[in-house]
Formats: C-alpha cells, structure tokens, sequence
C-alpha cells in the first residue's frame, strides 16, 4: 500500500484499446510528455486509461442523479490506479460548430465585456441602466429582434430558386423544391390550385410566379393524384408550401448537413439591417466605453482591446483590470489577433485549444493533472516556445501536466517522458521507457529516440524547375489584402506563418477557376463520418470489394446472397436487435445511460446466417476485425481490395482495424485515409493536391513516410501545396510562401517566397530562423 502522500501517479494492469497489461510510474509535479508513433498507444494511456480513470472517481462522489446529464467515458480497464489527483482534459475534439459560439463564450471574456457596459458605461440621458444580459445577441434581452441575435438574414430571389426559366413547374423549374414524391405533391397542389404547370416558367404571369414562390400562404387543398397503372392511389388533403418558405425553414430546422447545405444555395446572406450585423438591440448599442460601442470593442484584435480598457470610474478600473488579467494568457498563446466575436467553428482545433488552456491559466486550480491532447498542434515554432512557458507556469502553479506529443522541442523541454511503443496497433502497446528524457537515448526499440537525439539536417534534395505556374489574386478576404502568389507546377510548394498570418485563406484561393489547375484535390482533417456506421473500410470502397468477394464464395452463391446481403447497414444482412450498430444503449435508472456489446450478436453487427458465409475461414466480422496489415496478407491475390490496402499501408495506417468506426479517428489519420483513397484512384491526368498541416498529429517517423508519398505525387507529374509548421518538410519544399509578419492584423502579407535556402535568409520572417536551423 501507497502513503496518500506518493509522489507518482502508479498504473498497474493497464488494457485499454491496444495497450497490453501496462505498469508505468509517472511522478506527479512535472511536465510528462507521452511519445510513440502515432496509433501507439499514447492518448490510450493518457487520455482513455489515465484521465478516464480520474473521471470515473469525480464521478462517483455525484449525486446519482445529477451524474445522469454528465456525459461519462466509462470505466477504463486497468488493474488499479494510485496517487492520481483530480484531473482536466483539454482535447483537440471540437464540440458542435454553433454560429452562436464564439472567442468571447469559450473564453468567458463577452460576460466580463457585458459587465463593464453594464455597470460602468455611459448611457444615454434618461436611459434606465441595463443588466448585463441585455448587451448578450444570445438572450432575449439582448437580441436584435429583427435577425434573432444571428446578425445575417437570409434571403432568396427568384434567380436562385428557378435557375432554368425555360422548364415547365412539371419539368422541375422551382430547383429548390424537394426530390422524390415532396416535390411531386407540391406540383400536384399547383395543379389543383389552378397554376398550369406545363408551360414554360418564363410565360407564366409576374404574379403568378411571385405567389408560386413567395407567398407566406399555406392552403389546404384535397389532391386527386394521376393514377398509375400500376397501382390505385387515393385522394389527400395537401398543404401548399411555397419555395421560399421550404428553403428558409429547411435552412434553420434540419439536422442533415446534406439538406442544409442544399438550401443554403439559394439563400444570400446579408448584414441584418435593424442592428448593422451587430446581433444587438439598439438600446443596447446606446451605451458606450470609451466612446465605443460593445459591437465595435468585441470586433477589435484582443491585443488592441486590451491597450483601450482604460480610464472610467473605481468601478471601471476593478472590470477593466479583471478583462485585462484574462485577456493576458490568450495573447501569451499567440491569439492576440483574435476577436471576441470571432465565431467558433472558423478556429482551427489547435487554436481552439488553447483558448481552453488560457481559461484553466486563469483558473487558479492546483494539485490536478492536465490532460493535454497534442497543444502544438497547428503552432508554429515560435509560438511553440511561448507554449512550454505557460506549460510551465501551469506546472509551478503546482499541478501535473501531461501531454500527449510529437514536437520534438515540447519532449526536449519535458522533466520526464513514457514512450510508447515500439510501432502502432498490434505492434504496440508497450512502455519502452518512463524517466527523464535524457536518458531515453539509450533505448534501442524507441522510434522516437532516433530523432529527439539526431539534430543533423536531412539529405539535400535538388529543387525541382517548375513547369509552370498558378496565379492567384488579388486576394482579399479576412486579413490579406490584394495578396497575389505565385504557385509552381509541378513542384512541392510549402505556405509558412505563423498562426492568424492567412496561410488558409491564400490556399481557399486555389480553386478550379484558377487559370491552370485542371482537377483539384482538397485533402483536409475534417472526419470522414459522423456516425460509427462510416469507417475506414467504407469510406474507402474498399468494403464493397470485400463484400463482392465474400457474395463470390460458393456459400453465398449457393443461398442467392449478393452483395448488399454482407452490409451491415442493410435489413437482411445486419443483426435486428442493434441494427448493425454492434453495441446496445442500456437505460439505467438515475444513471448515464451505459453501452454494452449486443447481447445477439456479441457486437459482431450481423445476424447468424450472415456470418456462416466466410471466406478462407473468416466472417465478414472477421474480416472487419483485422487490421489493415493484417487485411493485406489476406487479401493479397484480390487485385481491388490489395491496391487499396497497399495505398493505406504507404500513408503509414497499417495498425487501424478496417471497421474502425469514424468517431474514433483522429483529424490527421482521417486525413492520411482522404489522402490513401485519392491515391489508389488511376492517375487522371495533372493533379494538383491541396493539404492543410498534413503532419499534424504525427510522429516525426510517419512523417517521413507520408513525405515519401507526397514526394511521388510530385515526382509523377502533379503538383503539391501544403500549409504547414514542421520545418524539416519546409526545408525538403521546392518553394516556401511565407506569410506574416505576425497573425491577425499583422499579417496576411507575403514576406518571402523563393526556393527553402533563400527564406530561410529572409529579414523580417519570423519562420526564416527556425528554417535556417534544419538545411542542410
């Protein structure tokens, strides 16, 4: 038995996803950093075994009924657990994007701001104080009415909704209109309301079309459908919607991105008229600070906010030294170019996570472990360093910090390192070493070891004579203004900055308009699905050459099955009980609802005669249950199933299951999987190839690998422009674009752009020093 007063965090038995039977002591009090290839076994250890454990503690000491609204992770399987203090995580997931979101509510700085006008503004004569609520676009207090506190409104016109004048209503003219039998009844409505829908749109009268489209009616009338032959079909009373009406409620109600996305081509938007676009009522745009409003203050960078919260009252002085205090730690993480209006789904995940972190700064716990889920994500260098300071105030704040990470300087700045390893999946899952990083050399087996001790710059790679070139701008959007950049054919191209510099935005710029480009390709760290339905194996195509196989057997072809029979999205195929899902949601009373594998099908997703179909002895659960490398060796003579698995094993994924559900993917190995299918496409003609940080979450020996492929698109022919941190891919580019001089404000400019060699020589560029460190 422990003393409360170990100094180590102990695991013993940890068995957690790949993680086989762990025992590792990490020393409380310091900055732990948590290494290994990626699909290792890190964030199993950190986040799903560490951290989920200390969850499941906090939890325990709720109120069983209070615990009900608490998302839980569960208990995570591990022997046992001691000397672990309470613990917060800071992930890179991001919550759902809400228009209403911004920096100002992740940051809790808006409620300070509202304060401020609230108790210390300057009102109108005769105007009645407000409560802070009253300056918010998120209350009814606040709002402006006219837009609900959104600042747009959405409008359409008749160009948008009937883009071919020349259809009849019967030939599908209204665009916006619903498919299938909505819009057929719709139609019908027109018809028994007397509209011919047979002529041309163009011939129908201007009111006519005007009511077809726009009118806020709904009548009710009884509809006598035309029969089929095939089939008697009864009369029904049908509701008239018009166009306009079903494209603005579709955009604001549903839950399918796919039809919101739909709808939102035929909408505009504009500032609302009634507030400017500020969100606000007018009574509170009345009051001031400063002579400025809170619309025009929450607009301003927060480094320019915070040099004009000055002057006013002792009240004024007590609100404006706390807004200061807090607007401190986010311009340390580098977000001083950010406002507070700034909507939340425009954030990167980094950014976003370490507006999370510069709220816990200001927090003032101690004794707890962070959790931090790779914080330099999407830095650049110089803002790394800022980084490892605030890590080090949080540690001599007096708690743990550990961090699951792949910068190379963030492990060199680690007190103690567990590393992960030796390779990913099945070939993982072992502490090779837990101590201080110096002595990490000394491991032969650690991948990471190789290259935290190897600081010698890489090959020199000639630069490649571009074959022509791409031109983009004048672009002006966010901060760049009437930016023109040259790209390179044929060539690897690299968009340096720091974060905020416009690097997105320029990239935003190459689109299939652009005189030169031919087919694009835009890989990025979206998830490649929502639901655990969309996995690996699906997105890819690949699954449907699996389940060709598997109808091919003489099994199948003996009991009629086909192909859609091995889906486990289909009826016939799938386990009734959970539907294909594989796992059952269990309701417990006065506790989180629990998921358990499906009591009929074990959480193998099909039903009994499905799986007695297999192919070399295995299921098609089976098959899904293998890893990708293993998947290759068993389908090595089936040419379809081999070219995809191949390409996945070159992006470096061999260790993911083919039946990994999306929602456990992370931004960078959705991407690499984006990447692999494009790959095992046939090569169809020039290609230019967009990817946003495609380094990003990967160890610095995945990263060669994926470089490797990159390289090979090039060299066939195409062309490859990445936004990107890590200076050892920047120093093998062919051309640099580096943006800045700083974020926000300061930036969106080109301060250099030439072969590697000569930005690395640039005055001025705040990536030409780190660059100059690793040429070789």
């Amino acid at each position: 038995m422990h003393s409360p007063h170990d100094p180590y965090v102990r695991v013993r038995g940890a068995r957690e996803h790949n993680l086989k039977g762990v025992d590792v002591d990490i020393p409380r009090d310091v900055l732990a950093v948590f290494t290994g290839v990626s699909g290792s076994g890190k964030s199993s250890l950190a986040f799903g075994t560490v951290y989920a454990e200390a969850q499941r503690r906090y939890f325990e000491s709720v109120a069983p009924y209070a615990r009900r609204l608490i998302h839980q992770v569960g208990a995570p399987k591990v022997g046992e657990i001691t000397g672990l203090p309470p613990a917060v995580s800071l992930q890179q997931r991001r919550a759902a994007p809400t228009s209403r979101s911004s920096v100002g509510t992740v940051t809790n700085l808006s409620n300070s701001l509202r304060m401020l006008f609230s108790r210390a503004g300057t009102y109108p004569p005769g105007a009645g104080r407000l409560d802070s609520d009253a300056f918010s676009p998120n209350t009814a207090a606040g709002a402006c009415p006219a837009c609900h506190g959104l600042g747009q409104v959405h409008e359409t016109t008749e160009e948008l909704l009937v883009p071919d004048p020349s259809l009849s209503v019967r030939e599908g003219a209204v665009a916006a209109w619903p498919g299938a039998w909505q819009g057929k009844n719709l139609r019908d409505i027109l018809d028994t309301l007397g509209y011919d829908v047979d002529r041309p749109w163009r011939e129908l009268p201007a009111e006519q079309r005007a009511w077809i489209l726009f009118t806020d009616e709904q009548p009710v009338v009884t509809v006598h459908p035309v029969r089929d032959a095939d089939r008697i079909q009864r009369p029904y009373q049908g509701t008239y919607t018009s166009a306009r009406r079903y494209v603005l409620k579709t955009f604001s109600d549903t839950k399918s991105p796919t039809l919101r996305a739909k709808a939102e081509r035929f909408l505009t938007s504009a500032p609302c008229p009634a507030c400017g676009g500020s969100r606000l009522r007018p009574e509170a745009l009345a009051v001031t600070f400063g002579g400025r409003t809170i619309a025009e203050l929450a607009a301003l960078p927060l480094t320019d906010l915070a040099g004009l919260l000055d002057g006013g009252d002792e009240t004024a002085r007590v609100l404006t030294a706390d807004l200061k205090s807090r607007i401190a730690p986010v311009v340390e993480l580098g977000l001083g170019y950010l406002s507070l209006d700034r909507a939340t789904p425009t954030l990167s995940a980094g950014e976003l996570q370490r507006l999370r972190l510069a709220t816990q700064l200001r927090s003032g716990l101690f004794g707890v472990v962070y959790v931090l889920d790779e914080p330099s994500a999407g830095l650049h260098p110089a803002d790394t360093e800022a980084l490892l300071t605030v890590l080090e105030r949080l540690k001599a704040a007096g708690n743990s910090v550990f961090v699951v990470e792949h910068h190379l300087e963030v492990v060199r700045g680690a007190d103690w390192v567990v590393d992960v390893g030796p390779g990913a999946g099945e070939h993982g899952g072992r502490v090779l070493y837990s101590g201080p990083p110096a002595e990490l050399a000394s491991v032969e087996e650690s991948a990471t070891a190789a290259f935290l001790f190897d600081e010698s710059p890489g090959p020199a790679r000639a630069v490649r004579e571009p074959r022509g070139w791409l031109t983009v701008g004048p672009v002006t959007r966010h901060n760049l203004r009437a930016v023109t950049a040259g790209f390179p054919l044929g060539a690897f191209t690299a968009v340096t900055g720091v974060s905020g510099s416009g690097k997105s935005t320029l990239i935003g710029a190459l689109t299939e308009d652009v005189a030169g480009v031919g087919r694009l390709v835009r890989v990025d760290q979206r998830p490649i699905g929502r639901t655990p339905r969309s996995n690996l194996a699906t997105y890819t195509g690949l699954f449907d050459v699996v389940r060709k196989v598997f109808a091919g057997t003489e099994e199948a072809r003996a009991r009629g099955y086909g192909a859609g029979r091995f889906s486990f999205n289909v009826a016939e195929g799938r386990c009734e009980t959970c539907q294909g899902e594989g796992f059952v949601s269990v309701e417990l009373l006065f506790l989180p609802s629990t998921y358990a594998p499906c009591p009929d099908c074990g959480g193998a997703r099909y039903n009994p005669k499905t799986l007695q179909v297999t192919y070399r002895g295995r299921s098609i659960a089976d098959v899904l249950d293998l890893t990708v490398e293993a998947a290759a060796e068993f389908f090595a003579d089936a040419p379809g199933a081999a070219r995809s698995l191949g390409t996945l094993l070159d992006v470096g994924l061999g260790y993911l299951r083919l039946g990994q559900p999306a929602t456990e993917l992370s931004g960078g190995e959705a991407q690499r999987i984006k990447l692999a299918s494009e790959l095992q496409r046939g090569r169809r003609g020039h290609t230019l190839y967009l990817l946003d940080e495609p380094t990003t979450g990967l160890h610095p020996a995945d990263v060669e690998v994926l470089m490797e492929r990159l390289h090979g698109l090039v060299d066939a022919g195409h062309t490859v422009v990445v936004v990107e941190h890590d200076m050892t891919v920047v120093a093998g580019a062919d051309w640099v674009i580096d943006l800045g001089p700083g974020g926000g404000d300061r930036g969106g400019r080109i301060v250099a752009a030439g072969p590697p060699q000569r930005v690395a020589g640039a005055a001025g560029s705040a990536t030409a020093p780190y660059l100059a460190r690793v040429m070789p």
